[in-house]
């Protein structure tokens, strides 16, 4: 486990859990200390670890600028790589780490979560099944009071998850995005961010994610032609997903709108970190590719870096589509 600060913290103790955490390695003591000791890992240094052979595979939680370099480094040094997102943050690092991976053939998967969540697992599949209709758009919202960050803004710090989870739903990329973003603590650092992206067949996406927030609400609102359906991470894990059967009737050339109640959709309970570390392992004793492997951390850059375009050039940013 590279890196042990706030969420490296969550994957040393799933990894650990999973009796998959071999070494840990950080550049400031205490935590590594205190973990080390916590979960009896040794602490080891970079150098160490990568030249190990008893140790196949690295999970890196650093600050977002060195990602892709600790990557290669893992990469060139024969271990597959777990990191946390983004991938890298200029798509021309990251499509490097990513023709390295499939050079040495080795697992390459980045930590989108909420891909692994069991409760988005389950609105993905209800929108492959076709139980909300052809989809319309999807809104999301990703908001809190704090964590505020010097080394990336709130797009890059919130809105990744967002993205892959709207890309997963879309199935391809947008053809144009069109970002605002507001800067009130730091300069050049934005606080809150609006992203649009425009999907073909009229189908629009949303993303508000800010720290300027007075309380935590994450949603994702998907919107069909029969159902709209609801994942909100801030309930109880039986309202986490609720589906409302609304309807639209014509009346007389009237549309009327006919409201029902919401229908909770049970999913069985599992912590999504934990699946997602899973995967991983599993993904390496299988060779099978992750569901979030480097393309896919590439798609989301993409997104990222035209929604940063679009905020600082003050127009929309046109893209290839392509599914995903």
């Amino acid at each position: 486990m590279i890196g042990c600060g706030h969420w490296g913290q969550n994957l040393v103790r799933n990894f650990a859990g999973l009796g998959a955490l071999a070494a840990i390695c950080d550049p400031e003591p205490e935590p590594a200390t205190t973990l080390s000791r916590d979960f009896d890992a040794p602490i080891r240094t970079w150098a160490e670890i990568l030249g190990d052979p008893a140790i196949p595979a690295v999970a890196i939680a650093a600050p977002a600028v060195h990602h892709s370099y600790l990557a290669n480094e893992a990469l060139d040094a024969g271990k597959h790589v777990f990191v946390e997102k983004p991938l890298a943050l200029d798509v021309d690092d990251a499509t490097k780490v990513v023709a390295k991976a499939a050079k040495k053939n080795h697992i390459l998967m980045v930590g989108h979560l909420m891909r692994y969540h069991p409760v988005f697992q389950k609105l993905y599949e209800m929108v492959r099944n076709g139980d909300l209709g052809k989809l319309q758009y999807v809104y999301s919202t990703r908001l809190n009071f704090g964590k505020v960050r010097r080394e990336e803004n709130i797009l890059w710090s919130f809105a990744p998850h967002d993205i892959s989870m709207i890309l997963a739903l879309m199935g391809e990329d947008p053809i144009e995005v069109t970002a605002t973003g507001a800067t009130y603590l730091q300069h050049d650092v934005a606080d809150v961010t609006t992203t649009y992206l425009r999907f073909s067949e009229g189908r629009v996406a949303h993303i508000l994610v800010s720290w300027l927030y007075p309380f935590k609400e994450q949603k994702l609102i998907v919107v069909g032609e029969k159902n709209m359906a609801v994942l909100d991470d801030g309930e109880t894990w039986e309202r986490k997903l609720l589906l409302y059967p609304h309807s639209i009737e014509m009346d007389a050339e009237v549309l009327r709108p006919n409201k029902a109640e919401a229908v909770p959709v049970i999913v069985e309970h599992s912590e999504p970190l934990r699946n997602e570390c899973q995967h991983f392992l599993d993904c390496i004793a299988t060779g099978d590719t992750p569901m979030t492997d480097g393309h896919e951390g590439i798609q989301v850059l993409k997104v990222l870096r035209a929604a940063e375009q679009s905020i600082a050039e003050s127009k929309p940013i046109t893209q290839d589509a392509g599914h995903t």
